[in-house]
Formats: C-alpha cells, structure tokens, sequence
C-alpha cells in the first residue's frame, strides 16, 4: 500500500506539475497577473526619462506659429505683441506625442521663456481614448462644384443637373504617428493600454504642484483599471472623488442591456495640500420649498416653525451643493460650441473642474487635449494653459476654435527634435531601424550591411552614386535632418553624387527649407502615410516588393501673386495679397479610399484653393519667428460667408518699416499639410 500510495502522490505531482506547465504556456495571464509587471515596466521607463532630463540630450520644443488672435477683416493683432523669450507666460498649443511634450515641458524651454515647469501646474485634465474600437478617421467637408452648361459631371461620378452645386465629404486615415500611436495602445487590448498611461500618469504628477490636482476622464470600459494605476502613480490617501458625469444621448430602440449614460472622472491630489477653490453650489432651475424646523426644548422635539397666526413657515432653496453626479447635457448638433469633433466635451463640464481646483492665473494643462474645450474654458476663466494632442485635426479644430474666441495670443509649437526614438520598440516593427529597413527595399534601394550602418536606415541605388536616407516615423523632417543627409551625401563611405530623404512627417516649413537650401543634388520625397496599414505581416511586404505599388511622392507647395504694397497713410502701408494655386502633396500618397479619391481629384482640378483650410500672415517676418498677425479659416463667416472656403485675397494695414519687407504667408491644407511663401517687397 505503502509503495502504490508514494507512487500515486510521484504520479499526481507530475501531472500537477505538466497540468502548471502547460497552463503557463498556453493560458494567457490575466490582467491582474499583469499589473505588477506594467508598473514595474512603466517605473523604469519613467526613471530613464528623468535621468535625461538632467543630461546634455534635452527635448525642445519647436515654435510653429505664434498666434496672434484677429478677426478683423483688415487684419492685424492689435494688442501689444510681446517678445517670445520674455518672462512673461505665453499659453501653448504643442502638437506630438504627450509622453515628450511633457519630457520638454520638464526640461523647459530657454528659447521661449518657459522654465522646468515641474511642480508648476495647478490642474490637469485629461481625456484618453478609452474604447479600443474607436473610429479615429477624420471626416473633411469639401465644397461642391457648380455644373456649367452642358456639365453632368458631379464630384462622386454621377449625373446631375446644370447649375447646382452642394458639398460632399471625404475621409482620411489617422496620420503615421496617430496610427502608431493607436495600435501601440490598444495592441494587446487593456494591457497595452495600461502600459501607455502609467509612465504618462508618473510625469503629470511631476508637473503638479504640491497643491494640484488631476482629474482622469474615463468610462465603464477601462475605469476599473484605471482606478488601480491612479492608486499606485498618486497615492491612495490622495484620491478625493469618483465624478459620475450624467447625460442624455441618442438611444437605440432595441435594448439588449440599460443604457449606459455616464462617464467617470477620477479626482486624485498630488499631496495633502490640495485646493479646492470654488464655492460648490448651484442655483436650482425649480426652485425648492421646504418646512422651518426648530427644536421645541419643551416638548423635547423638532416642530415646523409657525408665525404669531399660527401659519407653518417655509424657507425656499434657491441653490444647492453640488454632489459627485453631475448632471450635465452632452453637445446636441445644433449647439454653439459644438465642433464637429467625436470625443468633445461640454464646456460646462471643464468650467466646474477647473473653477473647482485652479486658482485665477493658475496653470491648467490637458494632454489629451482633443477639440480644445480645456484651453478654450481656461482662458475664458482667466487661467494659464498648456495643451496638447498626437492628432492633427485637433490641433487644426482648436487653434480656429481658440482665434474664434479671440483669445490672448498662444504659442503653436511641436517637438522641435525627436532624440528618442520613441516608436523604436514594442511596436509593429522590433525597432525603427527595421521598419527603415524594409522602407528602403520598397524603395528600391539596397541597405548597406549593419557595421556601416547601424541604424539601418541608409542604402543606395543600385549602378548609380545616389544615397538614399530614410527618417524616423517619430521625427518631423526639417532642416537638421537635410543638413545631415548633405554631411552624409559628402563623407560616407567616400561621397555621392545625389542623396534622398525619405520622409513620414514634414516640419511646418519644410518647403521654405528646401527652397533656401537650393540643391539639385538633394530630392525630398514623401513616404505613403498608408504604408504601415499595407506591412501587417511578411506575406504582405513579399507581395509589396513583388508588386511594386508603392509611391514616393514629391513634397509641392503653396504659390502667392506678388504682393503690393500702397501707401495708406504716413506710419501705415496697405498690403495687397492674394493666393494663387495650391498643389497638394501627391494626392495618391494620401489615406483615402477610392470614392474620396475621385471627389479630391476633382477638387485638384478645378479649384484646388479650396483645400486650404486655414491661412495667415506675418507682414514682418524676421526670418526666425512666425508671427500670425492675421488670419483666416474654413466656417469664420467673418471674412467670407462660404464656411467651406478661405477669401483668396485680403488687404491688411501694417505699419510702415525700413528698407525691404518680407511677408511671410502660411497655409494649412484640410489633411494638415502646411506649406510656408516667403516674398520680400519694396
């Protein structure tokens, strides 16, 4: 018995063992398993950036634009226009990655005055994206056509009758760093998630100051979770409320489950010291009526207080305090603040946060910043902004939104260099190097070996003297990078004759760059931004290479009549300009499906001015700095009563300078291509 048992229990303990084995090889973990390793993973990544920040290798940021708000339809900002580098603070719009906006905003900005804003900021709002199936496409109105005379042709292909005319709408694809971005998050579902947050919940924290506060905006899908993170990056003696925010949307008429009609907001404080600012209360649209109650000392209990007739008195209830419900109404179509952006949130909703947990001219910041309603609110309130997104159309929806409002003048900046390859890992591609790699086989060029080439991003064409560069999907191509490719077209491996950039994202005034630069030996061409949907798997680079039907494209540019200058008074010059043609970037190198492709080649051939979607001007560019004294915009009826077009032309009033005068002019199409002119005059 004793022998069969001791070979049960060997028996049984091996099954044990293969039953454990088998289960961690098969069975995924599940995500509490995981938790520990994501913070564990997240607080690492988060030591290495604050390591840098004390390092010779600092982010900066990149100044775009320096807008300076007008409506006038003679145009400039009329207030006193300030120096950038002044003491003085300057709200910031900054298009990237939040996870390096914050990097720079921790290093800090000497070039523009900004200092280390660690512990600097007051409050933070965000809204991240918390549905893992969310349509991130973006939706362009375009103008129609009016048929004339015997014209049948109509934007989509079909017939329709002379003379009318109505606008259509086409849809683009994320931009290249919004689609890494995306499938980087939600990858592995809620862990990829997770893992993109924790190291970005760690550097807000950073960023506020000992009595601020950060508000996390989330819903049922991932707030659990979220919660857990929060608990761990804040602290969880730090966690003030969980806000449920009520609304009212559009309801299915078959129900499978009750309608799900809130959101979450997680309120945590940095520390103890937290503020809590705004008197909490509200007026009530019905006002209340309730009994007088006093304590009878006689009859030991509480009786309703009644007047010398003996009438029951009332105390009416014109306001009450606000609760962790808030019931506030989502944007109806019809509302004046609305947007037209999916995920924009009431301005009701941040006016109470941020009345609730900012001080008047203290610092509110949104990293997720969406259509802009926290920066919008926030300069409303009197309070200093920064904001930021990884979209495009964001930063296009809230620069018009916030010119709209004529707020103070604002900083539109990016990231001016992308040292850290911050796609590099964990992504589609092991590093950057791979993907550049596989770009250049597409392109037709042959990589040189890893020992000459550690970056993998260099090759050349076969039976030529042409080098071939191709840059980061985490960069924006300006000068640095042209610079680097002529060393390189110079020096490597004994010199070439041409050299090729190829590139996914273009600074602001990559064509003003290529114009001054003024090499024939230098081509800049443009990698499809679609790419990355066409290279999930082998099978589908092997039939990329087989086909050959990938397209680089060239970058092409916005063109100005010349401008002419009149005199209007003793101190003021009258400019004249107007806009003469627009050529798109290869339209075959943008995400679009067949149907908008046909309706944008239309557009392209009869009026491609119609494409631009915001404009501006400085008529005393100092070579340096853009300063938008003027501007227009799709739907600013202020100018033209066509929301879906720019005016062409406009006479603007600046005062009268010495010797010559540059005028720069800067356009931003509909998929957010900006393309800078530069005409000096007199």
């Amino acid at each position: 018995m004793r022998a069969g048992a001791l070979w049960g229990d060997t028996l049984s303990g091996l099954w044990r063992a293969g039953n454990e084995r088998f289960f961690s090889k098969h069975m995924p973990e599940s995500l509490i398993e995981q938790l520990p390793k994501i913070v564990a993973e997240g607080k690492k990544e988060v030591e290495k950036i604050l390591e840098r920040l004390s390092g010779p290798h600092k982010l900066a940021l990149q100044t775009n634009e320096y807008v300076l708000p007008s409506k006038d339809k003679s145009g400039l900002f009329r207030g006193n226009i300030r120096e950038i580098n002044d003491k003085e603070w300057l709200n910031r719009l900054v298009y990237g990655d939040n996870l390096l906006v914050m990097q720079a905003l921790l290093a800090g900005d000497p070039a523009t005055g900004l200092p280390s804003m660690r512990g600097k900021v007051d409050l933070i709002y965000i809204d991240p994206p918390f549905d893992s199936k969310a349509d991130y496409r973006t939706k362009i109105t375009l103008p129609g056509f009016t048929v004339i005379a015997d014209g049948t042709y109509k934007a989509d292909g079909s017939v329709r009758a002379s003379g009318s005319s109505e606008a259509f709408t086409v849809v683009q694809k994320p931009t290249v760093l919004e689609q890494f971005a995306y499938s980087d998050t939600w990858k592995d579902g809620t862990a990829s998630y997770l893992r993109m947050i924790y190291p970005r919940l760690v550097l807000m924290r950073e960023l506020l100051s000992d009595t601020g506060s950060i508000y996390v905006h989330t819903d049922w899908h991932i707030g659990h979770y979220i919660k857990i993170i929060l608990d761990e990056s804040f602290g969880r003696e730090n966690f003030q409320n969980e806000i449920v925010w009520k609304y009212t949307k559009f309801q299915m008429l078959k129900m499978t489950r009750f309608v799900i009609n809130s959101d979450r907001l997680l309120w945590y404080a940095k520390n103890k010291q937290r503020c809590f600012y705004s008197p909490q209360k509200e007026p009530l649209e019905n006002p209340k009526k309730l009994l007088k109650k006093h304590w009878d000392k006689e009859l030991g209990r509480i009786q309703n207080v009644k007047d010398e007739n003996g009438k029951v008195q009332y105390i009416e209830i014109l306001e009450e305090k606000i609760d962790d419900v808030w019931d506030i109404p989502y944007i109806g179509a019809t509302s004046s603040e609305r947007q037209n952006y999916d995920t924009q949130k009431p301005e009701k909703l941040l006016d109470r946060i941020i009345k609730a947990s900012s001080p008047v001219n203290g610092v509110v910041a949104d990293f997720f910043s969406g259509s802009g309603t926290t920066g919008a609110v926030a300069e409303k309130l009197g309070r200093r902004w920064i904001m930021s997104d990884i979209g495009k159309p964001a930063i296009m929806i809230t620069r018009k939104r916030l010119i709209d409002q004529e707020s103070k003048p604002f900083l539109y900046q990016s990231i001016g260099d992308y040292q850290k390859e911050a796609f590099a890992s964990s992504r589609i591609f092991r590093r950057v190097g791979d993907l550049a790699h596989v770009v250049l086989n597409l392109y037709g060029a042959l990589p040189f070996p890893d020992e000459q080439n550690p970056n993998r991003n260099l090759g050349y064409l076969k039976n030529s003297r042409t080098l071939v560069l191709v840059d980061s999907p985490a960069k924006l191509t300006g000068y640095a990078t042209l610079k680097r490719a002529q060393e390189l077209r110079e020096s490597f491996l004994g010199g070439w004759n041409k050299v090729i950039v190829l590139g996914w994202n273009f600074a602001f005034d990559i064509a003003s760059i290529i114009q001054n630069l003024n090499d024939d030996k230098l081509e800049v061409l443009v990698i499809p931004p679609d790419l990355l949907d066409k290279l999930k798997s082998k099978s589908s680079y092997q039939s990329l290479l087989k086909g050959g039907k990938i397209r680089f494209s060239s970058l092409q540019y916005l063109s100005i009549k010349k401008p002419v200058v009149n005199n209007h008074s003793s101190d003021i010059d009258e400019i004249t300009l107007e806009l003469d043609n627009y050529v798109l970037l290869s339209p075959d190198a943008l995400p679009l499906d067949d149907t908008s492709m046909g309706k944008l080649q239309h557009i392209i051939a009869h009026d491609p001015l119609a494409l631009i979607e915001y404009w501006s001007v400085d008529p005393d560019y100092d070579g340096e700095t853009f300063r938008s004294k003027w501007q227009d915009y799709r739907e600013n009826t202020e100018n033209d009563s066509d929301p879906f077009r720019v005016v062409k032309s406009v006479k603007i009033l600046a005062p009268k300078v010495k010797g010559k005068r540059k005028i720069c002019v800067k356009a931003v199409d509909v998929f957010g291509f900006e393309s800078v002119v530069v005409e000096e005059v007199g």
